[in-house]
This record gives C-alpha cells, sequence and structure tokens, in this order.
C-alpha cells in the first residue's frame, strides 16, 4: 500500500542521477543470489536509505516451488539441486485470487494454477472441448474467483468459474482483429476486451461486454493519437471509483476513462526519464487505486498514484537472471494484501514483492489459507 503522495517512495535528489542510469539502461550492479556464499540478502525498493515499500519475495519458476516436497528436502540440502516439477513454458501474463496464482502459458496453451495456500497446481483449458484454449495471453479474475482470459487463438474471452469449469465464450473473429487482453469489473458484470488491431487494422479499442449474457455493449476509443484514442492498446486495468487505465502503447502513454467510459486524462510519454515509457505492455492497479505499468524495454514496472504522478520504480533490466531482473517483463497483477506479481517470458519466471506494510509470511500467500470462498 502506497501514500498518495509519499516523499520517502522516490529517490533523494542526491541518488537521482545514479537510479535514472538504471532506469534507462539497467546498468545497477546485480544482487547477490541465492545459494551464493555470503548471506542473501532480498532486493528492497527503494533501496537504503530510503525507507522500504517492497520486499522481493520470491521465484516461481515451476511446480516445484508450490507443491511442497518434503522427501526431496533433505537431498536439495545435500546436492544443492533446484526444485523438480513442470517449468513454465512461455508464461505471458497473471492474475491473482486469495493465493491462488493464475498464469497464461502460450507455448503450453493452458493457463497454469498454482495454489499456493493449498500446495497444489492445477491447470485450465487444457482438455478438449468448448472451454479448450488455443493461445491464452490476457487474463483478469472477479471478487468470486472466476477467471477471464484473453484468447486470441480463439479470438474469444474465455469464462471459468472458481471450480475451473468452462462456463461460456464471449466475443468472434467478427468482432475481434487482435484480441491482446481483458479486464472485468469485480462484480463480473462488465468485462473490457482490449483489440490491438495492428498496423492494417482500425479496431485500436475496448470492446465492452455484459457479463452476465455476453451482450456487446460499446466501444470505447478508436485509432489515433487524440484524447481518447488509442494507438496499439496492449491492456487495461479498473482502479479507483471504475476509473479504467488502458495502455496505450503506440503512443507511450496511459489514457484514463471514467467508469462510464468517458475520457477523463492521460499520463506519460514516449523517453528515458521518471514516469516515461519505451515499451508499457502491462498494468494493474491496488485497492488505493495505484497503477502499475510494466514496461518490457527498461525491464521494470513503475508505480503511479491515481492521478498518474510517479511513486516508484522496480527492477532492472538484465541479460542475467537474478531476482528483480528481468529480460523481457510482460504480466502484472496486484493482489488483496498489496503483493506485486510480475512475469519474465525470457527468464520463465514469475516474481513476487511484498509491501512494506505486510508481514512475511502472512497474508494469502500463507499455507492453510483458504483460496476459495463462496
Amino acid at each position: 500500500m502506497l501514500p498518495e503522495r509519499n516523499p520517502g517512495a522516490l529517490p533523494s535528489a542526491r541518488r537521482r542521477s545514479a537510479l535514472l542510469a538504471a532506469l534507462s539502461l539497467g546498468a545497477c550492479a546485480l544482487p547477490q543470489q541465492p545459494g551464493d556464499d555470503k548471506v542473501f540478502k532480498p532486493p528492497v525498493f527503494p533501496p537504503p536509505p530510503e525507507e522500504p515499500r517492497f520486499y522481493w519475495e520470491r521465484t516461481i519458476r515451476s511446480s516445484g516451488d508450490v507443491v511442497p516436497d518434503d522427501t526431496g528436502d533433505l537431498r536439495r540440502l545435500i546436492t544443492g539441486e533446484g526444485t523438480r516439477g513442470e517449468a513454465l513454458s512461455k508464461p505471458y501474463a497473471v492474475a491473482v485470487y486469495r493465493g491462488r496464482i493464475f498464469i497464461s502459458d502460450t507455448v503450453a496453451r493452458f493457463v497454469r494454477v498454482f495454489d499456493v495456500p493449498a500446495g497444489k497446481v492445477q491447470r485450465i483449458g487444457d482438455d478438449e472441448g468448448a472451454g479448450q484454449l488455443i493461445k491464452p495471453i490476457g487474463l483478469d479474475v472477479d471478487a468470486n474467483g472466476w477467471l477471464y482470459v484473453a484468447d486470441i487463438g480463439n479470438k474469444a474471452v474465455m469464462v471459468y468459474d472458481a471450480d475451473r469449469a468452462f462456463v461460456r465464450k464471449i466475443g468472434s473473429d467478427k468482432l475481434f482483429s487482435r484480441l491482446s487482453s481483458v479486464t472485468v469489473d469485480p462484480s463480473g458484470s462488465r468485462i473490457f476486451a482490449v483489440d490491438i488491431g495492428g498496423v492494417s487494422s482500425e479496431q485500436h479499442m475496448v470492446r465492452v461486454f455484459d457479463g452476465k449474457s455476453g451482450e456487446h455493449l460499446k466501444d470505447i476509443g478508436k485509432r489515433g493519437s487524440g484524447p481518447g484514442e488509442f494507438n496499439l492498446p496492449r491492456d487495461a486495468a479498473i482502479g479507483n471509483d471504475g476509473r479504467l487505465y488502458v495502455v496505450d502503447g503506440g503512443n507511450f502513454r496511459v489514457v484514463v476513462f471514467d467508469k462510464n467510459g468517458r475520457y477523463l486524462h492521460s499520463f506519460g510519454s514516449v523517453g528515458k526519464g521518471y514516469g516515461q515509457f519505451a515499451r508499457p505492455k502491462e498494468i494493474a492497479a491496488d485497492r488505493d487505486g495505484n497503477v502499475y505499468v510494466v514496461d518490457t524495454a527498461f525491464g521494470n514496472f513503475q508505480i503511479f498514484n491515481p492521478d498518474g504522478e510517479l511513486l516508484l520504480f522496480v527492477g532492472d533490466r538484465s541479460e542475467r537472471d537474478a531476482p528483480a531482473k528481468y529480460m523481457l517483463p510482460s504480466g502484472i497483477a496486484v493482489d488483496e494484501d498489496g503483493r506485486v506479481y510480475v512475469v519474465d517470458q525470457w527468464f520463465r519466471k514469475l516474481e513476487v514483492y511484498r509491501p512494506a506494510s505486510v508481514k512475511a509470511g502472512s497474508g494469502f500467500l500463507a499455507r492453510g489459507t483458504p483460496a476459495v470462498v463462496r
């Protein structure tokens, strides 16, 4: 949880030049990694002497990082080998519900479910039939634990209930040119599907559907660079007061609409400075309305308040895999506790950050916490 304008969130003036270089070029020194001779210290953001806001907490690469394997703990202690299990193939997006982590995998062609509290791993969309996924990318989940999958192969939003059962298919090739992502309001009554369009398409817009009937209600935006227009929109998220935040990738900005789809304002521009974008991809919002934007070129995510003022950036671009180091970050989500989840396609990993206001080992990621409440 971040204050709307906290002086400790951004680095002090005496350190800004060095950190700006890190934002632009990914030039920060690598953190100590687990398994090295020295004691591993999890990365903290912002770094000392600033007040900590987020701690790197864990990395998930496979089912072995979620499912308990007590019989193998001694062997790994002796041999130094990592956890085993089914690894992520090419993860793209992430959504989280009460400790249940959903990750779309575009190569495996299904959604992986890491139920951390229960210590279980499941799949969604890998069975033949109406609910089979072809190329799942964007994800979101509503307040009842229902999952919404933007399937670029089906050219539709696929909906699954809290028990992973397929419910309905929304959209078709007549409605979507190049479906890229989906977001849903907490009640599941409105679904916002982002059509990225393309060079030869004019369908650069957000299509709005009734979450219960699947009826197409209206469209938000059109191709262009003016107020409320898009050029290659990538993702959307719902923030405070139902505000809709849309990543406008080709215009290097975030466009903001009210709950009725009326344009409010935008923030961001192309560049290498604070609050600017190079290749913005996915977006998320926390319960306070703060907005989190992943930038693939920077190898980090930036955090803004609801009005678009930069609060903090987390992570660095690097060719060497390590905690808080990214080569091709894509997906981002924020859970009910304020934990932040980031997917990196290149390193095939999911990383979790814990806000300083949440104690380690607490919240919905704790073992034994019910994942679904009906």
